[in-house]
C-alpha cells in the first residue's frame, strides 16, 4: 500500500470521520489505521471482500470530496507551516519577548 496515500487517508479521516457512516468509519479505520487486509475486514463483518473494497473506494472518494469542498486538512497544513515560520522568526528577532512566545505556544496547542 502506498504510504503517502495511507497518510493522507488517515489525515482526512481525522478531520471528516464524524461525517461518515459507522460502517464507513469502521472499514477505513481498520484498513488504513490498523492495516487490516480486505479479507480480514470482510471476515470481521461477515461480508465479501468485494463489498469491503467497494465501500473503502467509495469512502475514499467521499473523504476527498469533503476535503475539496471544506479544505479543513489543507488549511491545517498551511496554518501549521505558517506557525512554524512565525515561531522561527520570533525566536530569531524577539528571543526575549516572553508574551509573544506564550501566544505562539497557545496557538500551537489549539492547532494540535
Amino acid at each position: 500500500m502506498d504510504i503517502e496515500k495511507t497518510n493522507r487517508m488517515n489525515a482526512l479521516f481525522e478531520f471528516y470521520s464524524t461525517l461518515l457512516t459507522e460502517k464507513q468509519m469502521n472499514y477505513i479505520e481498520l484498513y488504513y489505521a490498523d492495516d487490516f487486509s480486505l479479507g480480514e475486514i470482510a471476515e470481521e463483518f461477515d461480508v465479501s471482500r468485494q463489498a469491503v473494497y467497494d465501500n473503502i473506494k467509495r469512502t475514499e472518494k467521499i473523504l476527498e470530496k469533503y476535503e475539496k469542498n471544506l479544505h479543513l486538512y489543507s488549511n491545517y497544513v498551511v496554518r501549521k507551516d505558517l506557525l512554524e515560520k512565525m515561531k522561527d522568526k520570533v525566536s530569531q528577532d524577539y528571543p526575549d519577548d516572553t508574551e509573544l512566545h506564550e501566544l505562539i505556544k497557545q496557538i500551537q496547542e489549539i492547532e494540535d
